[in-house]
């Protein structure tokens, strides 16, 4: 059988063996530390907090910490202040010249950057810390549970779960360097799989009590979910090829060169960053409204946006998507650069002239190719909505669609990819029997 001659196969491959019971190692240190619950907080005492993340950004905020939040545990913050600080110095690196200066420098700057960004998280930490402890005492105070509210109480709590989510990063990298690769993603990835199972069984259990075919429902749910999951792949492999001619060059009595190369330009260049830029923004006018609304019935404006079911929600998300797709792609694919490159070593588009009518070129085929991923990845975010409007559970219609669904597909390709790098270069098959892999990794250029 294929698949237990490929378990052997790589269990025969030392390096690679040691890379993943690395991982599992500290994949289960990283579960066991999302149930440790913060001292002083009583773990019976949390269901407000539960009913609050089931739905809404606090939801996605839960998924990402694949649970934490909603257990109060030492790791509540997750990973996603040191994203947030991460997208924070990448616009910095688009605007500040100082900070294109350190871009270019290579490594050394490289190293410059990454120190920055763990300063500026850790700033993230305190702030998002002390208002997680307010969110987590008026969930808690609206069921008569008190919580201590002397200053020695919060700012222990705060340094532990800045602590916490520290040591997670510590976690990603070390996953990274000494285990499968993709250290960060990988644990977003396990806290999303991690709330699968039960997400499962609760759409399980509700169509079994369904009277009238409800297991019948169950299967086209899951045959839906593997046509999303194949159209997911397909967004996040997606590439067109540009065809490049090197010029020969003559060295001595010798030819060189001439060979025709292409450039994979990718369909989705941007991967999951505009569904994240344009969650967050949803977010925050229903915050602000929030503080000026008038006592009773809510206003229209706050209805209309917060029902993720709801056209205007969906419509306007949708639209921001799209838009934020090509502003990522604009930032991440830079034509002059890969203009200028190709001209440096001798390379041309057959057909099109060096220089200016290179990059002219370029940017029109990325233009071309982003607006039907644009689409294509607004459709898959809203998908969920569209599930809990055909019936289904709020927690397992988030698996349709939106960030956790192309999260774990890009990281299972991924590292699907980084096994399958290890057993072609020992001259073992790969994991497919035609073809290779071919995950989100690697640069446009």
């Amino acid at each position: 059988m294929r698949a237990v001659d490929t378990i052997r196969n790589i269990w025969k491959i030392e390096d690679l063996r040691k890379r993943i019971l690395t991982t599992l190692l500290l994949v289960l240190i990283y579960r066991l530390g999302t149930v440790i619950v913060l001292p002083g907080i009583d773990p019976a005492a949390l269901t407000a907090l539960s009913a609050q993340t089931s739905g809404g950004l606090m939801a996605l905020l839960d998924m990402f910490s694949g649970g934490a939040f909603s257990n109060a545990s030492i790791f509540a913050l997750g990973i996603m202040p040191y994203i947030s600080a991460s997208i924070v110095m990448q616009l910095a690196a688009i605007i500040i010249p100082s900070f294109q200066k350190l871009q270019r420098e290579g490594e050394s700057g490289r190293r410059k950057i990454n120190q920055w960004t763990r300063y500026l998280t850790v700033i993230v930490l305190f702030l998002q810390g002390w208002a997680y402890l307010i969110n987590l005492d008026m969930q808690l105070r609206a069921y008569g549970i008190s919580v201590a509210s002397d200053m020695w109480f919060k700012l222990s709590s705060v340094l532990i779960m800045a602590g916490g989510s520290m040591f997670v990063l510590w976690l990603g990298e070390r996953i990274t360097d000494k285990g499968i690769g993709n250290g960060i993603s990988f644990i977003i990835m396990i806290g999303i799989i991690a709330r699968l199972p039960d997400s499962l069984l609760q759409e399980f259990i509700s169509r079994v009590e369904e009277a009238g075919g409800g297991l019948v429902m169950l299967l086209f749910e899951l045959l839906f979910l593997l046509l999303v999951i194949a159209g997911a792949i397909a967004l996040v492999q997606g590439t067109r090829k540009v065809a490049v001619q090197y010029a020969k060059r003559i060295v001595g009595n010798k030819q060189y060169g001439g060979a025709r190369q292409y450039i994979p330009l990718k369909v989705n260049a941007a991967n999951v960053m505009p569904i994240i830029f344009a969650q967050a923004i949803m977010f925050i006018p229903v915050s602000i409204a929030g503080f000026f609304n008038q006592p009773g019935e809510p206003s229209s404006f706050m209805m209309a946006f917060t029902d993720n079911t709801g056209l205007w929600y969906n419509l306007v998300f949708a639209l921001m998507i799209i838009a934020f797709t090509y502003f990522y792609t604009a930032i991440t694919i830079n034509p002059t650069q890969m203009a200028d490159d190709l001209k440096r070593n001798n390379g041309f588009i057959p057909g099109v002239k060096p220089g200016k009518a290179t990059k002219n070129y370029l940017d029109e085929i990325m233009s071309r190719i982003t607006l039907p991923g644009a689409f294509f990845l607004a459709i898959v975010a809203i998908l969920p909505a569209f599930a809990q409007i055909l019936g289904i559970s709020m927690g397992f219609a988030q698996f349709f669609g939106g960030t956790s669904l192309l999260i774990m597909v890009g990281v299972i390709l991924d590292t699907l990819q980084q096994v399958e790098s290890h057993l072609l270069m020992r001259h073992y098959d790969g994991l497919l029997k035609s073809g290779r892999i071919k995950g989100r990794s690697g640069a446009a250029y």
